[in-house]
C-alpha cells in the first residue's frame, strides 16, 4: 500500500530524537512550493542535488590526484559519496535526521574548483578585492543561483535546513535572512557530524591513494600512533595476509574506529549536557560547548595523522607539481576570459550586471572539470 505524505512524516519523525531536525520542520524553502504527495522535502532535496549538472561534474574534479594519474583514485564525486555514507550511518545511530545529513554531504563540495584545493587557492588569490573565492560559499551559490533547472525560481530551491547545513558555521556569509537564521539558531547536529564525516573520509582514503601512488609508505606511517596501533592489531589478526590486504584492513580499521568514536563520544556529550530538546541544543551552542566530536585521545591522534599527511603527502614534490600545473591553467583561463567576456557562456554573462565580470569569470572557471579546463587552456593561443 502506498503511503501518503502524512504517513511518511509520522513514520520518519518517530525515528528522530527531539534534538534532531524533524522532517516536518524541514519543509520551508526560500521559494514556496506545493508539497509533493509522496515524497518528503529532504527526499526531493537529495534528488535535486543528484540530478544537478554540478554534481555530475564532480566525477572529473580532483580530490588529491588528477584523473590522468589513474582510474583507481578518489575523485571529488567518490569522496562525496563516501562522506554521505558515513554521515548517514552516524546520524542514524544517534537518532538524528539521516536524510538531512545525506543532503548536506552530497552538496558540500559542489563548489570546489578544478584541480582540488590548489584550484581554490589560486581562484581565491585572483579574486582578491572582488569578493574572494571559497568553495563552501560557492556550493551555496550553486544551489541558490547557478544551477538552472526550474523556470519558477533560481537555483534548485533546497530546504532552508539544507542550505543552513551547507554553510560552514565558522564562515563569514553575506547578510541575509538565511544567515541570520543560521547565526541565531546555531548549527544542527546533522551539519556538525557531516563536517567530521568529511574529515574521516578524506583522512582515511587519502592514505589509501597515497600508498597506491607510493608517495607515502607503510614504513613512514609507522611513526603515526593511530596507524601503528591499528596496523599491529591487523598484523596479529591476519598473520598470513599480504601487505596489500594488511594496509587496506588497517585503513578500514581506522575508519571504523573514528566513526565509532565520533558516534559514542557525541552520545556521551548529549547525555552529559542533558540535551533533550532542540532548545537545550541551542542554549549549549550559545555557550560555546561542543557536542559533536571525538574523544580527547582520538582527537589528538587524528591531528597527528593529518599533520603527517600534510607534510608527507599533500606537500609531496609530485603533488605540488600537479597542483602548480593546475593553478597555471586556471590563471591562464582567468586572464583570457577577463579580456574575452564574449566567449563565456550566456548564462554567466547575464549575471555580470549584478555580480560583475570578475565573479562571472570565477563562476565559469570554478564550475569546470579538470579535463575541460585543460582543454580550454590548450585551445587558447
Amino acid at each position: 500500500m502506498i503511503k501518503n505524505i502524512e504517513e511518511l512524516y509520522k513514520e520518519e519523525d518517530a525515528k528522530i530524537q527531539p534534538y534532531g531536525v524533524k522532517h516536518r520542520a524541514s519543509r520551508e524553502r526560500v521559494y514556496e512550493e506545493k508539497e509533493h504527495e509522496l515524497r518528503l522535502p529532504l527526499h526531493r532535496d537529495r534528488d535535486r542535488i543528484y540530478h544537478s549538472r554540478f554534481f555530475k561534474r564532480l566525477q572529473y574534479k580532483t580530490q588529491v590526484f588528477t584523473n590522468s594519474e589513474g582510474d583507481n583514485f578518489r575523485t571529488r564525486l567518490t569522496h562525496t559519496l563516501e562522506v554521505s555514507g558515513i554521515a548517514r550511518s552516524v546520524a542514524t545511530n544517534l537518532g538524528l535526521n539521516s536524510h538531512l545529513a545525506e543532503c548536506i554531504a552530497l552538496a558540500h563540495d559542489l563548489g570546489h574548483a578544478p584541480f582540488g584545493h590548489a584550484g581554490q587557492d589560486i581562484l581565491s588569490e585572483l579574486m582578491q578585492g572582488n569578493g574572494g573565492f571559497e568553495h563552501n560559499k560557492q556550493s551555496l551559490r550553486i544551489v541558490q543561483i547557478l544551477e538552472k533547472r526550474y523556470p519558477e525560481f533560481p537555483g534548485i530551491n533546497l530546504c532552508k535546513v539544507t542550505l543552513s547545513g551547507i554553510m560552514k558555521h565558522g564562515g563569514d556569509y553575506a547578510k541575509s535572512e538565511l544567515n541570520e537564521l543560521r547565526l541565531t539558531e546555531g548549527p544542527s547536529l546533522e551539519s556538525l557530524l557531516t563536517d567530521l564525516s568529511d574529515e574521516i573520509a578524506y583522512t582515511c582514503h587519502d592514505i589509501e591513494d597515497g600508498l597506491e601512488m607510493e608517495y607515502i609508505s607503510v614504513e613512514s606511517l609507522m611513526q603515526v600512533s593511530l596507524w601503528k596501533e591499528m596496523y599491529t592489531i591487523m598484523k596479529n589478526k591476519y598473520k598470513e595476509a599480504s601487505m596489500d590486504l594488511l594496509t587496506r584492513s588497517t585503513i578500514r580499521g581506522i575508519l571504523n574506529l573514528l566513526v565509532t568514536d565520533l558516534t559514542t563520544t557525541t552520545e556521551m556529550n548529549l547525555q552529559k549536557n542533558k540535551i533533550e530538546t532542540s532548545s537545550d541544543l541551542k542554549k549549549i551552542w550559545s555557550e560555546g560547548i561542543r557536542i559533536v566530536g571525538y574523544s580527547e585521545e582520538v582527537f589528538h591522534q587524528v591531528r597527528v595523522l593529518k599533520k603527517y599527511l600534510l607534510d608527507d603527502l599533500y606537500h609531496h614534490e609530485r603533488v605540488i607539481q600537479m597542483s602548480k600545473r593546475g593553478q597555471d591553467i586556471i590563471e591562464k583561463l582567468f586572464a583570457y576570459f577577463l579580456n574575452h567576456l564574449e566567449e563565456i557562456p550566456e548564462a554567466y554573462r547575464k549575471r555580470m550586471e549584478e555580480d560583475g565580470k570578475y565573479r562571472a569569470v570565477c563562476d565559469y572557471i570554478s564550475g569546470m572539470t579538470d579535463r575541460y579546463a585543460e582543454l580550454q587552456a590548450n585551445s587558447i593561443s
